[in-house]
């Protein structure tokens, strides 16, 4: 079955790499007019031109509410109105508790956690108007399952799937959905510095035997974006090969 999205306008987060440039790909590909948000705004654009036509990029730093309320207010007015927001921007700044700087606790959570709540905040505005809009948090199984040496990863993770829930019962009434992904682990940048040893450990504790692509991610978002999901908000769909079950 092929997932139609054409006249809908999806606005991907942290979409220059990774699982947010799989989820923008996707997108397009179903149709729908993409735009990419990047910290790095030339990335942005060249990630959103190798895309296609209708996908455009724009800097933002999600962290920042005068960033975030141009960027949604450019969108909207290079593309039309938001109807699906993917919120993917992510960092990590991992470190043993005892070891983790005020710093970077507050940056990985202002990225992760406060990004996802300035931009379903403005983002959100116009869909509850029309009374359709979808909202998809990319959380991560170390939210769900805690992590050694990401107390700040996990904590923002965690936050953002009680943040779904919470807004998920607000706006349901405006039929506008909000659910979460939680990736387990995943063939980006952030694995690729594993070592063999490691890949192969994590490797045979995932019950599919191997670590996910970003398509796999993707295929999450496009349900989920799509009206085969027009039943279920609030949720956490779990990709990550059985990992955590």
């Amino acid at each position: 079955m092929k997932i139609e999205l054409a006249g809908k306008v999806a606005v991907v987060t942290g979409g220059s790499r990774g699982i947010g440039h799989a989820a923008a790909t996707a997108l397009h590909e179903a149709g729908a007019k993409v735009a990419i948000l990047g910290r790095d705004g030339p990335k942005a654009v060249a990630a959103a031109a190798g895309i296609g036509a209708a996908a455009r990029g724009y800097r933002c730093d999600v962290a920042l509410a005068a960033d975030v309320a141009a960027a949604v207010t450019a969108v909207e007015q290079d593309l039309g109105a938001i109807d699906v927001l993917v919120n993917n921007a992510g960092i990590t700044r991992d470190n043993l508790l005892f070891r983790i700087s005020e710093a970077d606790w507050d940056a990985v959570l202002d990225t992760n956690l406060k990004g996802a709540y300035l931009m379903t905040r403005h983002a959100a505005r116009g869909m509850i108007k029309r009374r359709w809009g979808r909202v998809i948090n990319i959380t991560s199984v170390v939210g769900l399952s805690g992590n050694k040496g990401q107390a700040n990863y996990a904590a923002s993770k965690a936050g953002l799937i009680g943040f779904t829930k919470a807004v998920a019962r607000e706006l349901a009434s405006r039929n506008v959905l909000v659910n979460a992904i939680a990736p387990g682990y995943v063939e980006t940048d952030m694995t690729g510095g594993m070592t063999d040893p490691a890949r192969q450990a994590l490797q045979t504790a995932i019950p599919l035997g191997r670590l996910g692509l970003g398509s796999d991610i993707a295929g999450a978002v496009l349900f989920l974006a799509s009206d085969l999901a027009s039943y279920i908000t609030g949720q956490v769909l779990v990709v990550d090969g059985g990992l955590v079950m």
